[in-house]
């Protein structure tokens, strides 16, 4: 068994000195069939060390239900077949451009701003949770054989808080629950995260893109003595829906990669492989300074323009960072892998079903409640999905504004049964007065719930009322349509009728939004990008694995399919969507 340890210059290695260089891969956001050959491009490029968060929301999405906690344990063995360390950082919050910050949906519903604190109510559910988790971790330290050498203290809680308890009772659980590696912390090089986010006796790490030296020369009037670590060094970055496609220059960011090993520091790239936010669980940004403007939701890649992209392939800047990493390794590096199998031709297929969303959430969704006011999605319990909301306008009355206060996040309104806009601001009016009576539908989707700044743990839905004019409209009747309802037997209870309003037509009208179902006959299965042309907004499922969220606001045009998720022959497909007409056709294109 070996020992890990702080020094006061170094990290030690069963006593050795040791430089840790690190890659973030989060084994959320890689298909498990791909594990191996990541951390074979990760280690080809010159890392000897993983860095993985873990999404609580993701396995306990109720309180007391585990979802495959074992995940964790399972890439931390693949980890070290690869001959490489790890570092974990469970959380309870992880930001990492995930769902809630990787919080739990019940949990934050409640307390909304009260968690990330010493407050007992949030407190009591992160320890069953840890107690839950941590074996996974304990077991796979370093000095029980394993390759866990460090272990995380929250995340960049500095940039949030001032709790200063709260994070020594978190360190405290980690060593109660069994942790025995070194713990650290990571925030920005500023006084007031290092401040607000340092625990005395833990190791204080520092995350930035560039200007190494200036960071830890701020890191060390904080912490004069302990191994420099850059934790997260952000060699791309992520994007939003309706943005351009951020992009680093190679060169750029080796320059900067290479000042913070010329300090004589570990290094921990993010991402060294981005991969891809399955399932809806992309987060959202708020915009601004103090990060309280305006929503921005994270598209479904997770990309980062890093080293290796989304679909495992070497960038430039793999070739320019394996160059650097070389003169640190001990040895020479291994050969690049070969790539997992690809899609050999592109597929086409049509669809030939479709049902309305209405008959959708008639089969699929939760029971619809009655209130005066609009609940919340967390009031719901809904993660990811949408809420329609029906409200009666009373008449006879005149025409007046129709329209939304405390919206979240977006909604296509439909006024006896006949569309009539879309919302997407939080205090918001149709273009057109409505005039009563009249049937009101608001279907509301959550683009992702804020995982970073001070307004995470905020609610989504409808958070204030539906107003006509002046007045609150009350009695409003909502029922939730969860993503995780769309399984085999659930959809095979759908009506389907025809893919288009008139398939006889020479010229058939597409069908509104709805779910569709169609298949794709597949010849050489492997790793391929799907395409909706036509399509506009919604999410898209193969042989019942969701790939995520698709929108024609880009800068993504298409989603990455993992290869072990195809088969050969029949493939069954389902899109939901829900703001457009329904798209034409579905694509599989070779990468």
């Amino acid at each position: 068994m070996s020992t890990f340890a702080v020094g006061d210059e170094d990290f030690l290695l069963d006593g050795r000195p040791v430089r840790l260089l690190s890659g973030a891969l989060h084994y959320f956001r890689v298909h498990e069939g791909h594990w191996e050959h990541r951390l074979g491009m990760l280690r080809a490029m010159g890392l000897d060390c993983v860095e993985t968060y873990v999404p609580w929301n993701l396995h306990e999405p109720e309180p007391g239900r585990y979802a495959d906690v074992e995940a964790l344990g399972r890439f931390l063995d693949a980890v070290q077949r690869a001959g490489m360390r790890a570092i974990v950082r469970p959380g309870p919050y992880i930001c990492a451009e995930w769902e809630n910050g990787g919080l739990p949906h019940w949990l934050t519903g409640p307390l909304g701003r009260r968690v990330r604190s010493l407050d007992p109510e949030f407190l009591a559910p992160v320890e069953s949770w840890f107690r839950r988790l941590l074996p996974q971790v304990v077991e796979r330290q370093v000095d029980r054989g394993g390759p866990v050498v460090l272990v995380q203290v929250e995340n960049e809680y500095g940039s949030y808080g001032t709790d200063l308890g709260y994070l020594e009772w978190v360190a405290e659980l980690l060593r109660g629950c069994g942790v025995s590696v070194p713990l650290f912390t990571s925030d920005g090089p500023e006084d007031h995260m290092l401040t607000g986010g340092s625990v005395p006796g833990v190791l204080a790490t520092a995350n930035f893109g560039s200007g190494a030296r200036e960071g830890f020369a701020t890191l060390r009037r904080h912490q004069p003595s302990g191994p420099l670590m850059c934790m997260e060094f952000w060699c791309g970055w992520f994007d939003h829906w309706g943005t351009e496609h951020s992009v680093r220059d190679a060169a750029d960011a080796a320059a900067a990669l290479r000042e913070i090993l010329e300090c004589g520091a570990s290094v921990n790239v993010y991402m060294a492989h981005g991969g891809t936010n399955f399932g809806g669980w992309a987060g959202a940004n708020r915009d601004g300074g103090l990060h309280d403007g305006p929503l921005r939701p994270t598209v479904t890649s997770y990309d980062y323009d890093a080293p290796v992209d989304e679909a495992g392939r070497p960038t430039e800047k793999y070739w320019t960072f394996r160059e650097v990493l070389a003169q640190y390794a001990e040895g020479p590096l291994p050969e690049v892998p070969e790539p997992p199998a690809r899609l050999g031709t592109p597929v086409s297929g049509t669809f030939d079903g479709w049902a309305p969303l209405d008959g959708v959430l008639e089969v699929l969704g939760g029971e619809e409640t009655v209130a005066p006011m609009p609940p919340t999605f967390e009031e719901l319990d809904v993660d990811r999905g949408l809420v329609r909301y029906r409200v009666a306008v009373p008449g006879p009355r005149q025409p007046y504004p129709l329209g939304v206060t405390g919206l979240r996040d977006r909604a296509v309104v439909y006024v006896d049964g006949l569309r009539a806009g879309v919302l997407d601001e939080e205090d918001c009016f149709l273009p057109e007065p409505v005039a009563g009576p009249a049937l009101v539908d608001l279907w509301v989707e959550s683009l992702g719930r804020v995982n970073y700044g001070p307004r995470v743990s905020e609610p989504k839905g409808i958070t204030g009322g539906v107003r006509h004019e002046r007045q609150y409209l009350h009695g409003v009747r909502a029922r939730a349509l969860r993503l995780d309802a769309f399984e085999a037997a659930a959809v095979g209870k759908v009506p389907f009728g025809p893919a288009s309003a008139d398939p006889a037509s020479a010229d058939p009208v597409p069908a509104g939004p709805g779910l569709c179902r169609g298949a794709l006959d597949v010849a050489g299965a492997g790793d391929a990008w799907l395409r909706l042309p036509g399509s506009t907004r919604g999410f898209v499922w193969v042989n019942g694995f969701c790939l995520g969220r698709y929108w024609s606001a880009g800068p993504q045009e298409a989603l990455f399919v993992p290869g072990p998720v195809l088969r050969e022959g029949a493939n069954e497909v389902w899109v939901l969507e829900l703001e457009g007409g329904a798209p034409s056709s579905v694509e599989l294109d070779v990468l």
